[in-house]
């Protein structure tokens, strides 16, 4: 009984704590003007003939994979949250994103990993014109019903959906996460999905959103590059990886390389702003070439 007692004043005092969090994002936080990126990505000058990937803040990530244009959970606002007429409700960046929309080139391919606003944002994906497809995770389609968007596809996993561009087929597999998907209080049908892009015999990871499972050992294969969430595990470590443990997860599935994403964008936790990079790059101080970028805005071209 003591023990419950514990927990339940815990979880209290966390929801407290996120509350006045919150607060502040609305308040003191409105007025604080929102850094530049660290770098500004070139994708213009890409070579189609190679891979070609770019941070463009939180977990929205930009890859031009042998010519095909794919952007995960695209994210390009000053707040994610709740939208209400001239306004939302939210989070605010704390870093611009590294391209703004009509700096993107023509996408091909947008990846969604699950419903939360921090990844799903509608603000965004209203920008996308009906040529543009999507793969997401089930129960999620009906989000986009009033955006132009055409072409979606929900992937289960386990599943996956070979698509064709002008530039030839790019195949996306689904695979089982430890997230959640909920994007209100209501709707904890809504799907929650990792993703492994392949196209010319090469392999991208995009993990989404996850607490350490051992999913992505049971992925075991030759991965070039993993894009990995490294941030907002405190104290939401049941739905979110430490770096150290993004790090175990990439390398049990067989990266190669690794992208740490989810982190100095939003505050969405409190562990410091620089901990998760700090924490990333120690958890490979005896490897460091595997890192592939740490800041937004940087660029990498898989060798």
């Amino acid at each position: 009984m003591e023990h419950k007692f514990e927990q339940s004043t815990l979880r209290s005092s966390r929801v407290r704590r996120w509350l006045g969090h919150l607060w502040r994002e609305w308040t003191i936080e409105s007025r604080r003007p929102i850094a530049p990126a660290f770098a500004k990505p070139q994708p213009r000058e890409w070579n189609d003939a190679r891979v070609t990937v770019s941070w463009l803040g939180h977990a929205t990530v930009l890859i031009n994979f042998f010519g095909i244009t794919v952007l995960t959970d695209p994210v390009l606002f000053p707040r994610v949250g709740i939208r209400l007429p001239g306004f939302t409700i939210g989070p605010k960046r704390l870093i611009t994103p590294a391209l703004k929309f009509d700096e993107l080139p023509k996408i091909d391919l947008v990846l969604l990993s699950h419903a939360h606003f921090d990844h799903f944002d509608l603000r965004t994906l209203h920008r996308f014109g009906e040529q543009v497809s999507v793969i997401t995770a089930p129960n999620t389609a009906e989000l986009l019903r009033w955006t132009r968007l055409r072409d979606i596809t929900e992937l289960r996993w386990g599943k996956h959906k070979s698509l064709n561009a002008a530039a030839g087929a790019i195949t996306v597999s689904a695979f089982e996460v430890k997230h959640w998907g909920a994007r209100t209080q209501r709707d904890h049908y809504r799907g929650y999905n990792g993703y492994l892009i392949e196209r010319n015999g090469r392999r991208i990871l995009f993990g989404g959103d996850t607490a350490m499972t051992d999913s992505f050992a049971k992925l075991r294969q030759p991965i070039e590059l993993a894009i990995m969430s490294i941030g907002a595990y405190n104290p939401w470590i049941q739905s979110h990886c430490t770096p150290e443990q993004a790090v175990e997860m990439a390398t049990a599935a067989g990266a190669r390389f690794i992208m740490p994403v989810h982190h100095q964008t939003f505050r969405l936790s409190f562990e410091p702003f620089r901990e998760p990079i700090e924490r990333f790059q120690t958890a490979l101080r005896n490897a460091p070439q595997r890192i592939a970028l740490r800041e937004i805005g940087e660029t990498f071209v898989l060798p």
